[in-house]
Order: structure tokens, then sequence, then C-alpha cells
């Protein structure tokens, strides 16, 4: 998967070149990804390394983070995710770092498995975005809108929904879509191309709200694996 996506190859993409334009780039035209691509210095596995291992997720702060015993290449690599942390909260948004082990996930027996493993977008009632870093490898990974079909679209799907419900096409089963957010996950169309947000690349997505004028982001929490290291991650 590549790092990111020209704006010509995803047209929904555009790259800015500081936060401040991360933050003042409107979503219009049908763009509903900004990317301010950066190359991180300092040693983030080091800091991982520093966490052993855990499951879950595991918060950190500056006293969690304080306490480790890492080289200067592990320091500088803990500062700036404290200073990304900052940035954010300067802004008046609430960010999470957090090592990442393993996120819950649903049975498969679902007719739509609603973790983040899933494509979906993120929702909220009124104007939000959501802003996000990978720090360490696998990084999130988005969807075309173009190469996304809505989960309860898929007629097998759909069949098995209505059975759960219990009744027929309308509004109650549109509202009981809703109840269980089965309407915000997606299926990868054929030939489809995810790609990956890369690392030390800062994010900011739409969100699906009422009256937005651009339709939400489509990504996902990358797959795990028996083995694989955790992951470090700024989401707000």
């Amino acid at each position: 998967m590549p790092l990111f996506l020209p704006p010509n190859d995803y047209p929904r993409l555009r790259i800015v070149h500081s936060f401040e334009e991360l933050l003042s780039t409107r979503f219009e035209h049908g763009v509903n990804a900004l990317c301010w691509q950066r190359d991180l210095k300092g040693d983030f596995e080091e800091v991982l390394e520093a966490l052993g291992p855990g499951e879950g997720i595991r918060p950190l702060d500056e006293d969690s983070l304080g306490a480790l015993t890492l080289s200067e290449n592990g320091k500088s690599a803990v500062a700036l995710l404290l200073e990304d942390q900052r940035l954010l909260q300067a802004h008046g948004l609430n960010p999470n770092l957090d090592c990442i082990y393993n996120y819950t996930r649903d049975s498969q027996e679902e007719p739509v498995p609603t973790d983040v493993y899933s494509f979906h977008a993120d929702s909220a009632p009124v104007e939000a975005d959501t802003f996000l870093c990978s720090y360490t490898a696998p990084s999130s990974q988005a969807l075309r809108n173009e190469e996304a079909i809505r989960c309860v679209d898929v007629e097998g799907i759909r069949t098995r929904l209505l059975q759960e419900f219990g009744g027929s096409e309308g509004p109650a089963f549109e509202e009981f879509l809703q109840d269980r957010c089965y309407h915000l996950h997606y299926a990868a169309a054929p030939q489809a191309r995810p790609f990956s947000f890369g690392t030390g690349n800062l994010w900011r997505i739409a969100v699906e709200y009422p009256g937005s004028p651009v339709p939400p982001c489509i990504h996902r929490a990358p797959p795990t694996h028996p083995g694989q290291a955790p992951r470090l991650l700024l989401i707000s």
C-alpha cells in the first residue's frame, strides 16, 4: 500500500503543508481527507519496546512516557508525541494518545461487524472532524468512496438484517440500522484499492453529520496478526 495517494489519483485527498493549513482548509468540492505529510525524527519503535507487552488499549500521557528509560532518539519520539497532543489540545480538541495492542473484534457471525477493523465512517450529531496520526506501522487504512459499498446495501447482508429486524423495509427498519450503526460500515468493491495513511502523517478526515458538504472518509484500523507489534496512535 502506498503511504499516500497524490490528489490526481484520489481527488478527495488534499495534501497540506502545515498544521495551520490542516485546520483552515475547508472540506468542499468532494474533498474529504487532508494530509499533513511529515517525516518525523525519533525512535518510536524504541518507545513501543520500552512500553512492553500488553492487551487492549493503553492510554499514554506525559507521566507514563516520562517514566520510560529511553535513548536520546527515544526521548525525541516522546517529545514529538506530546507536542502533537498539545498542538491539538491548544485548538480545543481532546486527543487520545494510545499504545494499541489490539481492539475488541465482533463475532464473524455478525451480519455486519461494527468494530474498527471494518471499513467505516465516523459520525456525529453536529459538525465535527476526526484527526489521527499513526506513528508506527501498520497504519490506519482508507477506502475511496467510489470503491465502497454500504454493507446494508449488499443483498445477502440486507436479507439477514431484515430477518434480524423481524419486519419489512421502511422507516422502522432504517432506524434499526442506524441504532446499531450498521449504516456506517462498508465493504470494498471488487478491484478496490485501499490505501495506507502512512506513518508520521497527521490527517484530518470528514465525518458524517447532518448537513455535511462532503461524504465521510471511509477508513479502518489495520488488521492485526498474532505476534504483531502494537501501534502508537493519536486520535481526536
